[in-house]
């Protein structure tokens, strides 16, 4: 067994000397989104009493027994940010909600679960953002509340089984990097984040029908909000690479989602600001250690980002899945090329990876079907 999560931060890609290897639905708006909203306290000043009073109503949950990371981030270092979403399964066990469920004695095992799942990478010059995102049938070493090693299963498994403490843990083995921040968003808040920002643009290129949510996709141009935004991020069938087509959509909307914050005024009217910040505190789970202070000192920090200072890509796989007992088809990912991700963020190396590998790169808007 491993011991609980080091407090010295790891090489990017390495594991635990003697523990074995390390081991997301989507739910895409979380972070950059809580970053962007956050970062519009710096041009708002009238309304900052207001707008601090809503940040203080988000859900915390302590994460403090896996947590690597700490940082000011006014300090000039980078953060890494994990960005889950969730969904609850019908069930009364347990307390109502995630920081209610974090506090039992044992966490409530399989009563949610997290099929999308990201790091947000802020580096410390604060010029740019990347957003990595890992697919949710990765194969790796699951590792619980404490930072042990339990047993290889799909990455999404983590949270499912072992709450957000072991998908703090379970990323952090995978990758070597520190987590410093956690965000969790469920279902519905997305929804009611989409209607807040009035509606999100997006193109489909090319016609195609999900059999699983009965839906026909005719190409074209679409405003989505809320149900109908939630079933565009949700699709898998119909897309020619199913969970991967499903990640790029996810990205593609939060792309979207951040232009139109930017782009429409969402930052700067406060009735829009308002009822976006509502939206996201009322559906959304932050770690304990994120403090109002704290989100509003990267959010300055950031004031200077744009759009096309947001870098999207995926943690590369192998190019085949394989079948394995009791998980079903998983995902392996590409361990050389997969360390060199890694590395590269650690380093804030991205863009010299992403001239090696463009490929890793989501597509333009008019490509992401």
């Amino acid at each position: 067994m491993v011991g609980p999560a080091s407090s010295k931060r790891r090489v990017a890609g390495k594991r635990r000397r003697g523990g074995p290897p390390f081991h997301r639905r989507h739910r895409k708006a979380l972070l950059t989104l809580l970053t962007v909203v956050a970062l519009a306290l710096g041009s708002v000043g009238a309304y900052a009493y207001h707008l601090n009073k809503q940040l203080n109503n988000f859900d915390r949950v302590d994460i403090s027994s896996v947590q690597e990371g700490e940082p000011d981030p006014l300090d000039g270092r980078a953060v890494n940010i994990l960005l889950l979403g969730s969904d609850m399964a019908e069930t009364s066990e347990g307390g109502s909600n995630i920081e209610e469920d974090a506090l039992l004695e044992e966490w409530p095992a399989s009563k949610y679960r997290s099929d999308t799942l990201m790091i947000v990478h802020i580096p410390a010059d604060r010029s740019s953002v990347q957003l990595v995102s890992i697919p949710r049938d990765t194969y790796t070493m699951i590792y619980d509340e404490d930072g042990e090693a339990t047993s290889k299963e799909k990455i999404n498994a983590a949270f499912g089984y072992f709450g957000p403490r072991g998908a703090v843990a379970t990323v952090q083995e995978l990758t070597g990097l520190t987590i410093d921040h956690l965000a969790i968003i469920d279902w519905e808040g997305f929804k009611d984040l989409t209607t807040a920002v009035g509606g999100v643009e997006v193109h489909i290129p090319e016609s195609f029908y999900d059999s699983s949510q009965e839906i026909q996709w005719d190409a074209g141009d679409y405003t989505l909000e809320g149900d109908r935004a939630l079933a565009y991020v949700r699709t898998r069938y119909g897309l020619d690479r199913g969970d991967f087509d499903r990640i790029a959509r996810q990205q593609n909307f939060l792309r979207s989602v951040m232009n139109k914050m930017l782009s429409k005024g969402v930052l700067t009217n406060p009735v829009k600001l308002s009822s976006t910040l509502e939206a996201l505190s009322d559906n959304m789970t932050l770690d304990s250690n994120w403090t109002p202070s704290t989100l509003r000192g990267l959010s300055l920090s950031l004031r200077n980002i744009s759009s096309d200072k947001v870098t999207f890509l995926t943690a590369p796989a192998a190019d085949d899945s394989r079948e394995v007992a009791g998980s079903g088809l998983v995902v392996d990912l590409d361990e050389a090329k997969s360390q060199e991700l890694w590395t590269a963020i650690a380093n804030d190396t991205i863009a010299d990876y992403l001239l090696k590998y463009p490929e890793e790169e989501l597509a333009s808007e008019t490509e992401v079907n």
